[in-house]
């Protein structure tokens, strides 16, 4: 039981960092940009499936790790500057043209990626005894590659021009004009970086999962409910949620089927919003 309990926690924690970065880029979009982002789990869909082609022609993991964000991140931008910029002050249309989006995507993605899921090579297969079982060592990488970039993400926007920029624009949009600051380049980038954000947790995720064109649709549900949980515009808020509601679907599997733990987190996601309903930490 301590054993099984001990791979749980590790896989609770190793999954809520890849689902904290997907949340991260969620609410950084809507934080500053205010646009509820229907497509955000398709990006975390298209960053796994681009990884596979991309390894599929160089056998290289790491080196899709680098260019699918960087691709994803492109689709990103166009999204952004084609679509989202002269819609962006509409709510309710945003909302459906990012479900537009996603659905559309996704068709794109079946057609050509087809329906049948698949696996990626695991680029490291070592496993580490842990009491008596083993555990893999990808999974602990790919925990310390999420704190490595939710560190740089810190940096970047505590100690950095354009990351001082975007913390302007979400205090006081007027303001920030007022200062000279580049806003619309700035909502430009923060779509690109969620996007990018997106994409990165869907490489890391592949090893783990099977890569197929729905598996963006139950990860943005994951993801709302933890931007809600951790407060819709608190960056911090959403790293501990995560974590705390991985923990919660990775120890409740251990006494009921993984979908049916699922249910736990939505009755987590319940009972914050009774006694906290702007989130565990939001304001």
């Amino acid at each position: 039981m301590i054993s099984n309990l001990s791979v749980a926690i590790l896989n609770g924690v190793v999954w809520g960092l890849i689902m904290a970065l997907i949340a991260l880029g969620l609410n950084m979009i809507f934080g500053l940009l205010h646009i509820i982002n229907m497509a955000h789990g398709i990006l975390y869909m298209l960053g796994a499936v681009v990884a596979w082609y991309l390894i599929e022609w160089t056998g290289n993991f790491w080196l899709s790790l680098v260019i699918a964000p960087i691709i994803v991140g492109g689709i990103g931008m166009a999204i952004e500057r084609g679509l989202l910029r002269t819609i962006e002050d509409k709510p309710l249309i945003t909302i459906i043209c990012t479900f537009g989006i996603m659905m559309a995507a996704q068709h794109l993605v079946f057609m050509t990626f087809g329906g049948t899921p698949r696996r990626i090579p695991i680029p490291i297969t070592y496993r580490f005894p842990l009491f008596n079982l083993e555990y893999p060592l990808m999974r602990i990488v790919i925990a310390a590659i999420s704190v490595g970039v939710m560190i740089g993400l810190w940096f970047f926007l505590n100690r950095t021009k354009y990351g001082l920029w975007m913390r302007a624009v979400v205090q006081d949009r007027e303001m920030a004009i007022g200062l000279g600051i580049p806003v619309n380049k700035v909502y430009m980038w923060t779509f690109v970086l969620g996007s990018g954000l997106a994409a990165f947790s869907g490489v890391l995720a592949a090893p783990i999962v099977y890569v197929d064109f729905m598996m963006g649709r139950e990860i943005l549900i994951m993801a709302f409910i933890i931007v809600i949980v951790g407060g819709m515009g608190n960056l911090e808020g959403s790293v501990i949620a995560a974590i705390i509601i991985s923990l919660i679907q990775g120890i409740g599997s251990l006494f009921v089927p993984p979908a049916v733990a699922t249910v736990f987190s939505l009755a987590f996601m319940v009972i914050v919003l009774l006694f906290r309903p702007q989130g565990l930490f939001g304001e």
